[in-house]
């Protein structure tokens, strides 16, 4: 029979974005309970200190925590996130933007792409990016919040941000520790584990400590120290789909005039990200060191952003999840459940949802492995749809004769994406689950943006004429036009 005693202590190992915002937010969520939380991290392993870009659903755990936006904005050096654009991944000169907002009218999220595909097939040439107000505020760097009245053009608006993500770490770390989470310093250095049940019952660090716990949050990063080196979750490697497997990270002075979008650039073997912070820019590339060296991929990293205001970092890493994230009384938090590249800035998100989750699933004492068995459903479903989502970006890329583009577009796709693009091809149809992160309008962004054309829309469009539709599509695209002239611009 399960222990049925509640959890009386949680222990956190690793710092860092994952570690202090699974601090913040237990500490807000469990205050109540008398639980006590202890992170413990060291010094002495340094963090990458990068730009992060997020997605909208950042504004969720800003929430839960109840943070202040201006101020969050203050500390974190953060500016305004409206999507990402991505260039060269149809060839040279080519770029497409996916935004956080949907197109067309209000309430009109999942009907609107058929009105366009259907005049697209009637033979009009017609943009995506006229039908997105959310588009075309980041093309004029203008901003506004989202309307709350569903029937405003407003209310079609998403964003996020770009942030320091040292700084959020920080910042999140004063809100934990204010609510009593307390930090120890140290590395650990041993690990005490039941003999029967192979729960951990306590860690010990080269400072002397032994912290004992009910339950493990391991935010140890790729390592996983924890959920891997000690209970060998295992790992499933994904990267026959997704190719790259390192990224060099420089940050360059701060732009006069930040655009409110990340941009995603293709190169020779991989993409580089541009996120603009108010302080800096942070820079990356992504590559595949099958097709290019480290060496040459530095290099490649220098001649787009020139002298950088810090000397790169590498990163190497494995595409993939671990087959469990939930082992035991150990969950696994961030780059320690898995590593997914930040094409589509979903790294903070993955932390959100570990910790929603884990809330929503909070165990007693006693960890009953149907709890954890759900968890591990989940997660495995999410980040399959991420990781279909990354390699519709790959696969559908065209004018690019490098080896690993060429690769790319001739590789197998998973079935799971397979069959989504076949619908969408077939009737214009996205076929979404209620758990699927992206929704129609970036499916429809990407699909487009990478050159995907459906051979039908919805037959419900079919009640009314064809010239009824192109009537309803110019009437958004003044409307989208008089609303984004009338928004005032970024300061």
């Amino acid at each position: 029979m399960t222990d049925k005693a509640p959890i009386r202590s949680i222990v956190i190992l690793g710092g860092g974005t994952a570690g202090w915002m699974t601090a913040a937010a237990l500490s807000k969520a469990l205050q109540p309970n008398g639980i006590a939380i202890r992170l413990v991290e060291s010094d002495a392993i340094g963090t990458i200190g990068v730009g992060e870009a997020t997605i909208p659903t950042i504004h969720w755990f800003n929430q839960l925590l109840g943070l202040d936006e201006a101020e969050f904005m203050a500390a974190t050096k953060a500016t305004y996130k409206l999507g990402i654009e991505f260039q060269g991944w149809q060839g040279d000169g080519h770029n497409y933007l996916h935004p956080f907002g949907t197109y067309g009218s209000p309430g009109d999220a999942v009907m609107f792409p058929h009105r366009l595909i259907r005049a697209w097939l009637g033979g009009h040439d017609l943009s995506p990016e006229d039908y997105s107000l959310t588009t075309q505020l980041a093309r004029q760097r203008r901003f506004i919040s989202p309307a709350n009245d569903p029937r405003s053009l407003l209310s079609t608006l998403g964003y996020a941000y770009h942030f320091d993500a040292s700084l959020y770490a920080g910042y999140l770390r004063k809100h934990a520790e204010a609510r009593g989470v307390q930090r120890h310093e140290g590395k650990v250095t041993e690990i005490e584990q039941d003999g029967e049940t192979g729960f951990i019952r306590s860690v010990s660090t080269d400072k002397g400590e032994r912290l004992s716990g009910d339950l493990f949050i391991d935010c140890s990063g790729l390592r996983g120290l924890l959920i891997e080196d000690r209970l060998q979750a295992g790992f499933e490697d994904w990267s026959h789909w997704l190719l790259c497997d390192g990224a060099w990270a420089a940050p360059t002075p701060a732009d006069a005039e930040p655009v409110p979008f990340t941009r995603s650039i293709t190169h020779e073997a991989g993409w580089r990200w541009r996120i603009p912070l108010q302080h800096r820019v942070g820079n990356g590339y992504v590559f595949s060191s099958a097709f290019q060296t480290p060496e040459a991929a530095r290099e490649t990293l220098l001649a787009a952003i020139g002298e950088p205001s810090a000397e790169p970092r590498l990163i190497r890493f494995t595409p993939g999840r671990r087959k469990r994230a939930w082992v035991g009384n150990v969950v696994a938090i961030g780059l320690s459940s898995g590593f997914l590249e930040p094409l589509e800035s979903t790294s903070i998100h993955l932390i959100q949802t570990g910790i929603g989750k884990l809330l929503s699933l909070f165990p007693r004492a006693g960890c009953e492995p149907l709890l954890a068995e759900q968890y591990n459903r989940i997660f495995a479903r999410e980040m399959e749809d991420v990781r279909d989502f990354l390699v519709l970006h790959y696969h559908f890329t065209a004018g690019r004769s490098e080896p690993m583009w060429q690769h790319c577009q001739t590789a197998a796709m998973p079935e799971t994406l397979a069959y989504r693009i076949a619908q969408y091809e077939a009737s214009g149809r996205i076929m979404l689950t209620g758990e699927d992160l992206f929704r129609d309008a970036s499916w429809f962004a990407v699909m487009t943006g990478q050159g995907i054309r459906a051979r039908d829309y919805s037959p419900m469009l079919d009640a009314a004429p064809e010239a009824e539709n192109l009537r309803h599509l110019e009437a958004v695209r003044a409307a989208v036009r008089q609303s984004s002239e009338r928004i005032p611009r970024i300061a």
